[in-house]
C-alpha cells in the first residue's frame, strides 16, 4: 500500500452494475487496487461510497483521496436502465409531414413473426406527440419545400403545454443537408429553451429512415436522465475535492467527456459491459491470445462478445428494449442469466431461470436482506461452489439455510424433487442458457468457438465457465486476476474515441476519391472538436472504414480501409474491395467477384491513444499449490457429491498447478476447476484452465 507521505496520484475506473459498483485505482507505478460496494437506487451514491472505500484502503479521507485523483472513467447503466425500464423523458417528435408513423412501421420487423398476440413496443414517443411539419428535401439535399417555421413554433408551444422534456427531430434526407433540422433546433430554443433537443443529423447522419428516427428518439428518451446524472456526479465530485477529468465509457469501446456523453446518450447504452470487452482485448494482447470469447456474469446479466485478432466485434444492428439503435457499438449479446437471476416454476410446471433478477436489494435469499426467491447464487451455494464465510473475501456472509429454504419451498416441493436435485436443475438450465448465448455470437455468425479461448469475468463467470467450455469444445478458459472488476479495469485502460458517420453512395469501381478524402477530412475535424483537448491522450489516430455490399443487397459489411497515409488511394480501395469479397464469403458462404460492389457509408474513428497500464509480472514459483490449500469440501458436479480441494486464491503464486475437482476462493469471485480440468497461475496472476475434451463438438 502506498503511504500518504509519498503523495501518489491515482486514476479511477468505476463500473456500476445491477448488484455491485466495481472500482479500480491505478497509481503511477502501475499498481492496481480494487473494491466493490453495493449499487444504490441513485448510482452516484454507490459511486461515492466506493470511492470513499478505496480512500480508506490508502488511509486517506474521501476529500484528500479525490484531490489526488487525476482521472475518473465511469461505466454507467443510467441510459441502459432508462430504456429497459421505460422511465425516460417525455418525448416529442418533429418529422417531415406524412412520416410521423415511421417509428411504428419498423421496416415490418416483428420479434415473433408467428405470434398474433405479440404486443407493440412500449411507445416511448406516443403518436399524439409526433408532429409532421411541412418541409422536404430531395435525395441530393436540395430544398423542394421550405421549412414551415410557424408549424414548428406551434409544435414547440404544444410540447410546452404537454410538458414534454425532450424533442427528437428527424427529417427526410437530413443526413445530406441538415439545415432544416438545425433551424428547428434554433426555433425550439426560442420557444422552449428548457427542452433537450436531439437531431438525427447529429445522432446518426446516414441513410435509412427508420434506423435514424428510432436511434434519435432513443437518444432523446435517455438523454435528459443521463445528462442530469452526469452533471450531478460531476458537481458532487467537485464538492468533495476532485479537480481532474471525468470521462464516460462509450458503447463503441472508447471513452468520452461528460458533455458529449450527455448529448449522445444512445452512445452509452452499453457503457457498462463495453468496459469488460475493452479490458479483455487489452489482456489478450499481454498474454498472447488474440481470439477470445468474453463472458461477464454479474448479478443481473450474462454478457457475451467476440474478439478476433484483438479487435472487438462491432455492430450497427442493435435492438435495445425493442428499439433499433444503429450507432456502431460493441457487439455484446446479453441474456438474463446472472447470479441474481430468479428460478421459478411456470404455469406449465416447467422450471425457468431468469430473466427477472433479485438485484442488489433484496438480492438472493442467501444475502439475508429479505429476499425469498431462489436465485443462481443460492443454487451455487447449495451445490458447494460458494463458501458462505468467504463471499467477497469475507466482507459478506451468506446464509445457506435461507438458500435451502427458498429452493425447497419455491422449486423442490412444487416439482416433487429434492433440494439438491432442484439446485442441480437450476445450475443446468442457467448453464444451457449461457452456452446458447455463446452460440448466438459464434456459430450463428460464422465463428467456430473451438478456435477461441473463453475469458470469464464478473463475480460468477468463473463458476460456470468450465461447463460452457466443455459444452462448446473450447480448450482454454482464462480467468483474469481482476475478473470481478474487469469492466472497471477496462474503463481505466480504454482509449478516448469518437466515431463519425456519413452516407456516401456510389459504385466502388467509379469511386470519387477526392470527394471521399474530403469527407474523411471533414469527419476527422468534427471528431477532434468533440474530443476537445483530450488531455488524457498522448497522441491521436484516425481509422477509416467503409460499408460495402453487392449491388442490390440490403445488408452491408463494414471494412477497414488500410492506408499508410492520410489519403485513400485507388490501390487502397482495390484492396478493400478484394477484402470485401472474402469477408462476404465468410459471413454468408458466398462471394461473386464479378458482381458490382457499392459503397453506402463512410465511418471514421478518432482514437485518443492513452498510455497502457504497465501490468507487473512475477517469476514462476513451485508447481505444488499445497501452501494455498485450506482444506476440502463436498461439491456437487452431478447427483453425487465429490471431495474438491479448496484453495485460497490470494495465496496462490505464478507457476502453481491446480488439478480438478477444485475450488479457488478469492476476493470478488470463485473459480471452479471441474473434474478433469487443470489450472495454472500465470506470471500476471491470471488463472489459465485447460479443459477436458470429451464433449468437444457440442457447439457445431
Amino acid at each position: 500500500m502506498n503511504s500518504a507521505s509519498e503523495h501518489p496520484s491515482w486514476m479511477l475506473g468505476i463500473d456500476v452494475g445491477g448488484t455491485f459498483t466495481d472500482l479500480v485505482a491505478l497509481d503511477g507505478d502501475g499498481n492496481l487496487t480494487s473494491t466493490k460496494t453495493p449499487s444504490t437506487p441513485d448510482p452516484s451514491e454507490g459511486v461515492m461510497n466506493g470511492i470513499a472505500k478505496l480512500g480508506e484502503r490508502f488511509g486517506l479521507p474521501l476529500r484528500e483521496f479525490l484531490a489526488r485523483c487525476s482521472l475518473i472513467v465511469h461505466g454507467t447503466t443510467v441510459a441502459t436502465n432508462t430504456i429497459l425500464e421505460y422511465n425516460g423523458a417525455k418525448v416529442g417528435l418533429i418529422t417531415t409531414e406524412g412520416f410521423r408513423d415511421e417509428i411504428e412501421f419498423r421496416r415490418a420487423y416483428k420479434e415473433s413473426v408467428f405470434s398474433p398476440r405479440l404486443p407493440a413496443p412500449h411507445p416511448i414517443v406516443p403518436r399524439r406527440l409526433r408532429i409532421g411539419v411541412p418541409e422536404r428535401l430531395d435525395a441530393k439535399g436540395n430544398v423542394i419545400q421550405p421549412l414551415d417555421v410557424e408549424a414548428v413554433r406551434q409544435a414547440a408551444r404544444f410540447f410546452a403545454q404537454e410538458e414534454v422534456e425532450a424533442v427528437a427531430v428527424c427529417f427526410l434526407f437530413s443526413f445530406i443537408n441538415p439545415e432544416h433540422e438545425k433551424r428547428v433546433r434554433d426555433l425550439l430554443r426560442e420557444e422552449a429553451p428548457q427542452l433537450f433537443v436531439s437531431l438525427s443529423s447529429e445522432v446518426l447522419p446516414q441513410i435509412r429512415e427508420f434506423e435514424r428516427v428510432s436511434t434519435t428518439v432513443v437518444n432523446a428518451y435517455t438523454g435528459p436522465a443521463l445528462q442530469r446524472y452526469l452533471e450531478r456526479l460531476e458537481r458532487t465530485l467537485g464538492q468533495e475535492g476532485f479537480g481532474g477529468e471525468l470521462y464516460v465509457m462509450q458503447s463503441n469501446g472508447g471513452v468520452q467527456n461528460i458533455v458529449q456523453s450527455g448529448k449522445l446518450a444512445a452512445g452509452c447504452l452499453l457503457s457498462g459491459p463495453a468496459g469488460g470487452v475493452t479490458a479483455a482485448s487489452f489482456l489478450g494482447e499481454r498474454i498472447g491470445y488474440s481470439d477470445l470469447i468474453t463472458v461477464d456474469m454479474g448479478g443481473t446479466s450474462y454478457d457475451v462478445s467476440v474478439i478476433e485478432q484483438l479487435q472487438p466485434t462491432l455492430t450497427t444492428e442493435s435492438w435495445i428494449s425493442r428499439y433499433r439503435v444503429a450507432l456502431p457499438m460493441l457487439d455484446i449479446h446479453t441474456v438474463g442469466a446472472g447470479g441474481g437471476s430468479i428460478a421459478w416454476v411456470d404455469n406449465g410446471g416447467l422450471l425457468q431461470v431468469g430473466p427477472r433478477s433479485a438485484g442488489s436489494y433484496p438480492g438472493p435469499a442467501c444475502y439475508g436482506r429479505g429476499g425469498k426467491e431462489p436465485t443462481v447464487t443460492d443454487a451455487n451455494l447449495v451445490l458447494g461452489y460458494l463458501n458462505p464465510d468467504r463471499f467477497l473475501g469475507g466482507e459478506m456472509k451468506l446464509d445457506k439455510e435461507a438458500s435451502v429454504e427458498a429452493i425447497r419451498t419455491r422449486i423442490a416441493e412444487p416439482l416433487g424433487i429434492s433440494v439438491m436435485e432442484a439446485a442441480i436443475a437450476i445450475s443446468e438450465i442457467v448453464n444451457n442458457n449461457m452456452s446458447n448465448a455463446i452460440r448466438f455470437v459464434t456459430t450463428q455468425r460464422g465463428h467456430d468457438p473451438r478456435r477461441f479461448a473463453l475469458l470469464a469475468a464478473g463475480g460468477a463467470g468463473a463458476i460456470h465457465a468450465g461447463r460452457q467450455a466443455e459444452d462448446l469444445g473450447i480448450e482454454t478458459v482464462i480467468v483474469p486476476k481482476f475478473a470481478p472488476v474487469l469492466c472497471a479495469l477496462g474503463d481505466v485502460s480504454a482509449h478516448l474515441k469518437v466515431t463519425e458517420l456519413r452516407t456516401r453512395f456510389e459504385r466502388a469501381d467509379r469511386v470519387d476519391l477526392e470527394a471521399i478524402n474530403a469527407a474523411f477530412d471533414e469527419m476527422e475535424k468534427s471528431a477532434r472538436e468533440k474530443l476537445g483537448g483530450g488531455a488524457a491522450a498522448r497522441q491521436f489516430e484516425a481509422r477509416r472504414f467503409v460499408d460495402m455490399r453487392y449491388e442490390g443487397e440490403v445488408h452491408e459489411v463494414t471494412l477497414p480501409i488500410r492506408t499508410r497515409t492520410r489519403r485513400v488511394t485507388a490501390l487502397n480501395m482495390e484492396a478493400t474491395v478484394s477484402q470485401f469479397h472474402d469477408w462476404h464469403e465468410r459471413l454468408y458462404a458466398h462471394k461473386n467477384p464479378g458482381q458490382p460492389v457499392e459503397i453506402l457509408n463512410l465511418r471514421l474513428d478518432l482514437i485518443g491513444v492513452r498510455d497502457r497500464i504497465p501490468l507487473r509480472e512475477s517469476p514462476f514459483d513451485e508447481e505444488n499449490p499445497a501452501a494455498a490449500q485450506t482444506g476440502t469440501r463436498k461439491v456437487h458436479f452431478g447427483p453425487e457429491a465429490v471431495d474438491a480441494a479448496i484453495y485460497n486464491g490470494d495465496l496462490l503464486n505464478p507457476g502453481n498447478m491446480i488439478v480438478g475437482p477444485a475450488v479457488i476462493e478469492q476476493w470478488g469471485t470463485t473459480i471452479v476447476v471441474y473434474p478433469g480440468h487443470e489450472a495454472l497461475i500465470d506470471a500476471l496472476g491470471n488463472c489459465m484452465i485447460e479443459v477436458r475434451r470429451e464433449r468437444e463438438g457440442a457447439a457445431v
